[in-house]
């Protein structure tokens, strides 16, 4: 039955995936959705005491009749979202209604033609982002999986230091499953190295702590209960102790 499904390549044309766009500056692929999703979802899920705005794919307006620029991740401490998000004037982050740029700017490398080391890089610190982060998987760019770029006056200096002092948070390479995917993937994390839980990943934190609790708790219950028994055999009542 299955056989009779299949179809026969010499019947029907199967593109050459080599001469098909599979992700551009507006195209996403698997690896990289998810990506964005698990940097914007962590910090909603971790940081609910916090006002901040985190999104990915929106644009920013950074200067007048220049382009909106595009990064895969920002981060924008103190700010959020505008109350009528329909307005046009409210519907990306325009640096001038907020007050300021985004603290964090993340680009996740796809293919070597997105630029993230050249015009992108310089946009960003025209813009004055005080972190720029360049996460290239599968070392598209150079050897260097991770960049951070931080803002000394007027320009970045790439560092070695992955803890971004001005936000609060760092940065780390997590191997790990998220989605179904097990994959390394770049996440927020504490200063301690701990990283930020999504909101499922804290579900299950504490549906494994609770199992714990109820483990202790029959483990108790058991350790009385043999007490009980062996007072038994000696001839004392536990219920009048």
């Amino acid at each position: 039955m299955v056989e009779q499904l299949l179809i026969n390549n010499d019947d029907f044309y199967v593109p050459d995936a080599n001469l098909l766009i599979t992700e551009d500056d507006s195209l996403d692929n698997f690896f990289t959705a998810k990506c964005k999703r698990l940097l914007v979802s962590s910090l909603y899920s971790a940081l609910q005491n916090q006002t901040f705005l985190a999104e990915a794919n929106v644009g920013i307006y950074h200067a007048d009749k220049q382009p909106a620029i595009v990064p895969d991740v920002f981060l924008s401490l103190d700010v959020q979202t505008p109350e009528n998000w329909w307005e046009k004037q409210n519907r990306c982050y325009m640096v001038w209604r907020f007050g300021k740029p985004p603290e964090v700017v993340i680009e996740i490398v796809s293919n070597q033609e997105g630029d993230e080391l050249g015009k992108k890089l310089q946009i960003y610190e025209q813009m004055r982002a005080s972190y720029y982060i360049v996460y290239d998987s599968t070392q598209q760019l150079g050897e260097n999986i991770l960049r951070v770029y931080e803002l000394r006056g007027r320009r970045y200096f790439e560092t070695s230091e992955t803890w971004l002092e001005q936000v609060g948070l760092g940065v780390t390479l997590w191997e790990g499953e998220f989605e179904g995917r097990q994959d390394t993937w770049l996440r927020w994390c504490y200063q301690d190295g701990s990283i930020l839980l999504t909101g499922d990943e804290l579900a299950e934190q504490e549906k494994q702590r609770a199992e714990q609790e109820k483990q202790r708790a029959e483990q108790a219950e058991a350790r009385v209960q043999l007490l009980a028994e062996r007072l038994r055999a000696m001839g004392i009542d536990p219920d009048t102790i």
